[in-house]
């Protein structure tokens, strides 16, 4: 199969033929129809996670994957070949106590397509413990669209849904318009709340604004924690930070009045680059909720993908541009420099 391949850390894909994945009676196989490029996978092709791959390479990132199955195991009994389906990025291992509870994200022994084993920046995956993990996806919904809602929407959607808990008419500030940014912002509006987005970039806000942004600011022409306190009269109920970044995780927390709450998307380096000082006084004093967010568990995809079918959620305006697989690149080296506005999408993964 074709595959863009790091062979070596910062240093461009190289697009070759390798050998098909195979699966266990347990596990698919899955043909790629699309799949989204993602800054998670900057941060892997950059060599920042290690631990997430095992610092082994070479190596098959992509895991904002969806597809049709061509093979299966002796064991699946619910899907067959042939069916269409959404592979969250977080894989449970399908019978622990989280697993079982509905929070297969938080697995002990979690496995990330893309990170742990070869992803889908090739034609063809395997998934392990295909009954827990894989979601079957609607025929409403378009292979686009669903890459479009791979890791940084489904990670939005649990995070604004699930993890912070927003209600109708919340103050919502969002740091970053990157594509979990945007995600947040687009999935809170459906929910109701109003939305400030911060960002460097104006064509970035511009399409925060399109997506439901009620309020947007340039934190490079103004401090954006005096702005957010002065446009919600007192500071944000809650706040996202969908960067990872020390300047951005601090403003976001800042931004918020008395018992607010954080919830934290971004994900930073590995080690001491990793490694953020809050405030903690300030935490305590003001009754500060702070909360991580990681990935979205299988059970949560039914309620998302009811409301993309129904048209409620619209994740395809996030879809900047569909490439083939050779221009994987291309987008790669974008973000290097923040160059971006939406996403990426594989489609084309023959040449």
């Amino acid at each position: 199969m074709k595959a863009a391949v790091v062979e070596h850390y910062k240093e461009p894909l190289v697009i070759e033929n390798v050998a098909e994945p195979t699966h266990d009676p347990d596990g698919v196989l899955v043909e790629v129809k699309a799949c989204g490029v993602c800054r998670s996978d900057w941060h892997g092709w950059q060599g920042e996670w290690p631990g997430f791959t095992g610092n082994s390479l070479p190596h098959i990132f992509g895991h904002e994957f969806v597809g049709q199955i061509s093979e299966t195991g002796t064991n699946v009994s619910r899907y067959r070949v042939g069916d269409r389906v959404i592979v969250p990025f977080t894989l449970g291992c399908g019978h622990c106590e989280y697993c079982r509870s509905g929070h297969s994200n938080v697995c002990p022994e979690v496995s990330m397509p893309g990170f742990s084993y070869d992803g889908g920046f090739a034609q063809f995956v395997a998934v392990p413990d295909a009954d827990a993990n894989l979601v079957k996806l609607p025929d409403a919904v378009t292979f686009t669209d669903a890459a479009g809602m791979g890791c940084r929407f489904m990670t939005a959607y649990h995070g604004v849904i699930e993890v912070g808990r927003i209600h109708p008419g919340d103050w919502l500030v969002v740091y970053g318009a990157g594509g979990v940014g945007l995600s947040a912002t687009l999935v809170a509006t459906s929910a109701g709340a109003n939305v400030i987005a911060v960002d460097l970039a104006d064509d970035k806000l511009k399409l925060a604004r399109k997506v439901g942004a009620v309020e947007t600011i340039n934190s490079h022409e103004t401090d954006p924690v005096a702005a957010v306190r002065e446009l919600t009269g007192g500071g944000a109920d809650k706040s996202i930070d969908a960067l990872g970044i020390s300047d951005t995780l601090h403003n976001a927390v800042n931004s918020l009045r008395s018992r607010g709450i954080h919830i934290q998307i971004g994900m930073t380096p590995e080690g001491p680059a990793g490694q953020v000082p809050l405030t903690i006084n300030d935490i305590v004093s003001k009754e500060i909720d702070f909360r991580g967010s990681f990935g979205m568990p299988a059970v949560e995809f039914r309620y998302l993908l009811n409301q993309v079918a129904a048209g409620k959620v619209k994740p395809g305006q996030l879809v900047a541009k569909t490439i083939a697989l050779s221009e994987v690149n291309d987008a790669l080296t974008a973000m290097s420099t923040y160059n971006t506005v939406g996403t990426s999408v594989i489609t084309d993964f023959t040449r």
